[in-house]
This record gives structure tokens, sequence and C-alpha cells, in this order.
């Protein structure tokens, strides 16, 4: 995906170690990271999300990344990966998870909305990536439809 598609937004490969990293980050938040595959455990796709933010008031959002290889698209595992993905992120006590999709990324806003997501926010222009300006799009889904706020954290004045 970084060599050949706007899905990553990243120009250069990332090594061993940054992933590695990533899944000791997601690991040690109980986060899931979800693969798909065959049955000769090559990989056909993911799942993962995590903080949106770095700051306790965002605690309660998410944000996701779902990869499906190209010759596996099409064939029902971004929506499987999902799903599961959104019951777990519930089962976290999250109240939103947030999609940010390369806006001419068709497929992922369609796949997206099909799951309920509704778009948010577009970007124009806030990144680049094979010699030209990308767009974001913003979709959000509410895991939590009505629910009540948090207490507070804050410490209490006296």
């Amino acid at each position: 995906a970084v060599l050949n598609t706007t899905a990553i937004w990243n120009e250069q490969p990332v090594d061993l170690a940054n992933r590695q990293a990533w899944y000791a980050s997601r690991q040690a938040q109980a986060y899931p990271i979800l693969v798909a595959v065959d049955s000769a455990g090559e990989a056909l796709g993911y799942s993962s999300f995590g903080d949106w933010r770095p700051f306790e008031g965002f605690r309660h959002t998410v944000e996701h990344s779902v990869y499906v290889r190209a010759d596996q698209r099409g064939k029902g595992l971004g929506p499987r990966l999902m799903a599961e993905l959104i019951e777990r992120a519930r089962a976290c006590d999250k109240h939103m998870m947030v999609a940010a999709i390369e806006s001419g990324n068709a497929a992922s806003v369609a796949l997206h909305d099909r799951l309920g997501f509704k778009t948010t926010g577009q970007m124009p222009q806030v990144g680049t990536k094979f010699g030209r300006w990308l767009d974001l799009t913003f979709m959000q889904l509410d895991l939590s439809p009505g629910a009540c706020a948090p207490a507070s954290q804050a410490p209490q004045s006296l």
C-alpha cells in the first residue's frame, strides 16, 4: 500500500522496528489488531484502532485503520473486519470511531457509509503523495448513541 496507493500517506516503506513499535503500542493499550488470513497463513487484510488524540478528553474516541489486499477486495472481507472491530471498540467502552480516508478512495468511503459512518469533515490538500495534493475525508460512527457523557476526571475543588 505504501508504494502504490494513497491508502497510507507514507512515501517510504516502514521497517520492521516501526511495525513492532506499532504492534507493541496497541498491545499495551489492549487494543485489537485483527488479521484475516487464508488457509496458508497469508495475510489478506487487517483492521485495528488506536487513540484519536493523546489527551484525556478524547479517551472515548478511537481512529481506526482497515486494509484489504488488492486481490481480495470485493469479497466481503472489509465489512467483516470492520464489523468485528466495531464490536471490539464497543467492548472497550468507546463512544466514537473516526475514519480518516483519502477523499478519492470511493470504495472506502462507500464501505464506511454502508456501515453507518457519517461524513463529518473534508480537509482539502492536507497531504501529498505521488507529486499531488491529497484531500482527507473524516467519517464518524457513534458507537453508543444517546449515551450520557462520563463523569469528569478533573480534580474537584474544595
